[in-house]
């Protein structure tokens, strides 16, 4: 929802750290950096050390942005990169969520990552076909002008506010249950929005 809002401020705050350190590393480096520091904030928050693993989290949010906008500085945007960066952020996506419900070890908590997990699967399906129906129809991130790989079509829930959502996971794992199916709900609402733009704008 907050996404397209974001990407200019992201751009804004990072362009000049990315100036600095993409002649050293490269998009693919930070990326893969990034993924590190992720999988090291999910076995972090399995141990029950939220604040480091708040801490790698929000460093690895960072690395996903400038991976992206170094790429984009030094012209070094590529498919492969592209294609690493969506898989990298499913991964971590995955992991943290799976992490801190190990370090609670509760019955309705792994519920509820079940409902989670579930929705988040059913939601990559609704917009990674649809963008790439929007891309075969010319309609893509090139024509609109986006600063993506592929376009993402908007809904109520998006980069923005699974930052936010994750960053309240770590901050009261003592209400993780409750976090992770009140996330729930708005995900399966941006499923609904997806399909509904689907059956009113494709034929």
């Amino acid at each position: 929802m907050l996404d397209k809002q974001m990407r200019r401020i992201k751009e804004n705050v990072l362009t000049p750290i990315a100036r600095h350190v993409g002649e050293h590393i490269s998009p693919a480096g930070i990326t893969i950096t990034g993924a590190v520091i992720g999988l090291a904030s999910a076995g972090v928050a399995w141990q029950g050390w939220y604040a480091a693993g708040l801490g790698l989290w929000l460093a690895n949010r960072v690395l996903d942005g400038l991976d992206g906008t170094v790429a984009r500085l030094y012209n070094k945007q590529s498919d492969i990169g592209a294609y690493l960066d969506i898989m990298v952020d499913f991964v971590i996506y995955a992991a943290i969520p799976v992490g801190l419900a190990l370090s609670i070890g509760t019955a309705s908590a792994y519920i509820a990552l079940s409902l989670l997990l579930a929705s988040f699967y059913v939601n990559s399906a609704s917009w990674m076909y649809l963008s790439s129906l929007l891309e075969k129809r010319k309609q893509g991130a090139t024509t609109s002008g986006e600063m993506t790989g592929v376009t993402m079509p908007a809904g109520l829930i998006e980069g923005t506010e699974t930052i936010i959502f994750y960053t309240l996971f770590f901050l009261f794992p003592q209400s993780l249950t409750a976090l992770f199916l009140i996330m729930t709900i708005p995900v399966i609402i941006t499923i609904a929005q997806r399909i509904l733009w689907a059956l009113n704008n494709l034929d």
